[in-house]
């Protein structure tokens, strides 16, 4: 019972914490920023930053480990009453493809952490990058690359980070 008030409180969970308000703030920018256009395609400011989600949905899974599932759906549920609906539906969406295949890789390979990113970074990127912007109404070649280009290079400052982490801790060995 404490984890689980702990948890809703976010009273020991930051990162988590962040990771929500992050998906509440990604579904308004999707839904009130008026879209770019590039190359002649429609294209949402939210599109450049939104490979930040991956490094913070990392950091709160490190956290907060399966109940990260919590904080995405309370951040979809946020994102129903706040931003447009079809930008929640979009969301929960790739959410739940998105975070299924990273669950699985997370939970079955037995690679070590900083491989485990890259890893599902690979596959579920492209996935619920084109699943989002389906459900967006906004899939084109144009959004699909770039959405997938951000959350790559998302993971690669977070895959960088731990590959760091891991040599400092081996040297110390």
């Amino acid at each position: 019972m404490k984890l689980i008030k702990e948890i809703i409180t976010f009273k020991f969970y930051p990162a988590t914490l962040s990771y929500l308000l992050f998906i509440v703030l990604l579904n308004t920018i999707f839904s009130y920023v008026p879209n770019l256009s590039i190359m002649g395609e429609p294209i949402s400011s939210a599109d450049f930053v939104v490979g930040l989600i991956y490094v913070m949905r990392d950091f709160a899974q490190r956290e907060s480990k399966h109940w990260v599932i919590l904080a995405m759906l309370m951040g979809c549920a946020i994102s129903w009453l706040l931003a447009e609906q079809q930008a929640a539906i979009a969301s929960v969406a790739a959410f739940a493809v998105g975070e299924s295949l990273d669950w699985s890789i997370y939970t079955f390979t037995k690679r070590p952490l900083s491989q485990r990113i890259f890893l599902s970074s690979i596959i579920s990127s492209p996935t619920d990058s084109a699943v989002n912007l389906y459900f967006l109404y906004q899939l084109n070649w144009v959004g699909f690359g770039l959405m997938t280009m951000t959350k790559f290079a998302g993971v690669i400052v977070l895959w960088a980070y731990w590959r760091l982490k891991n040599s400092k801790q081996l040297a110390l060995v």
